[in-house]
């Protein structure tokens, strides 16, 4: 697995994205920290890609900002964000990613 150690030459953003940032109100800022210092990596549910998380809100109202990216030429270091989104509470480790399901459907439509 790949992991952006570095910062990226070139950063796309899919409109999906942009679309799932303005309804969990994160800022591209917000999204490029998670990339850049997660806390938890694994693999994306798309082909090649990979999803990271960083934790988020309180102690009383825990919530997790996961975000999934691919590279598409690591040594031009050119990374597409393909979604990022905002999971209520503390995800379970070892299992499945915890993507909401409006976010695997728009996927479903992105990757067939």
């Amino acid at each position: 697995m790949i992991i952006v150690e570095r910062k990226p030459e070139k950063i796309l953003w899919t409109e999906h994205s942009r679309r799932k940032m303005r309804y969990y109100r994160l800022s591209e800022g917000k999204v490029l920290r998670v990339l850049r210092r997660p806390d938890r990596k694994e693999e994306g549910i798309a082909p090649k890609t990979i999803a990271v998380m960083q934790k988020s809100g309180t102690k009383k109202r825990p919530t997790e900002i996961w975000m999934m990216y691919q590279i598409k030429n690591e040594k031009l270091r050119k990374v597409i964000i393909i979604s990022a989104w905002r999971y209520p509470g503390i995800s379970p480790i070892g299992e499945k990613l915890p993507i909401p399901i409006d976010i695997l459907e728009e996927l479903s439509d992105l990757i067939n």
